[in-house]
């Protein structure tokens, strides 16, 4: 296990910090394609206000950085996408190997944090190559066609285009949000056993992507 991952993790179970300032991890990058693009949003997490979700932010035309985004992901946030608290994170950057999903492990072309629970996971990540609008709409009309999800309907924007989607595996369904900010393509989701309430899930997963959205953007948020 690298050391950073180590680190995130041990700020998780050791202080309820679950990244800080140096921990998330860096990979090799090429230089042309992160060019003035390489820098963290601003130093310290944002703090949400309490309840705040993906429909109290104004997305389109936030412009996300492609580049590591897991410090300014509060622990609040992530203990409030879990329903408790975190007993294992992970970070990886653009250029490692890392779990990219449950099933999938592979090189890394993207930024990605991800924090679980007793049942629950929560991810963010954005792709570290820039992504055009019709690029962007292939990828949410390609992640709507997977095998057991559907469009959310009236669901709070993510950048422009996006779009929201339920998948349903097993004993188990995924929430989550995916748009263009800029031209950084961006997911964030929570997965929880099917036993949680619907409407619950997505409005955790509401909350989840507006910190994630913060971190990566830098955004003002409600106070």
């Amino acid at each position: 296990m690298p050391s950073g991952v180590r680190a995130l993790l041990a700020s998780v179970l050791a202080t309820g910090v679950v990244v800080g300032s140096g921990v998330a991890l860096t990979g090799p990058q090429d230089a042309a394609d992160t060019a003035d693009r390489t820098a963290p949003p601003a130093a310290g997490p944002a703090v949400l206000a309490p309840g705040t979700g993906l429909e109290d932010l104004e997305t389109r035309g936030l412009a996300a950085l492609r580049a590591p985004f897991c410090a300014g992901v509060t622990a609040a946030a992530v203990e409030d996408a879990l329903g408790g608290p975190a007993v294992r994170a992970e970070a990886y950057d653009n250029g490692e190997t890392a779990e990219l999903t449950p099933q999938v492990t592979d090189v890394a072309h993207e930024h990605g944090c991800t924090w679980g629970g007793a049942r629950t996971t929560a991810r963010g990540w954005v792709f570290a190559p820039p992504v055009t609008p019709a690029r962007a709409r292939g990828l949410a009309d390609g992640a709507t066609a997977g095998r057991g999800c559907s469009r959310v309907a009236d669901a709070p924007d993510l950048g422009e285009p996006g779009v929201a989607l339920v998948c349903r595996r097993g004993d188990v369904r995924e929430a989550s949000y995916r748009g263009l900010l800029g031209d950084a393509w961006l997911v964030c989701s929570i997965t929880a056993p099917r036993s949680l309430d619907r409407t619950e899930h997505l409005e955790r997963a509401s909350r989840w992507c507006a910190a994630v959205v913060t971190a990566t953007t830098g955004a003002t948020v409600p106070g």
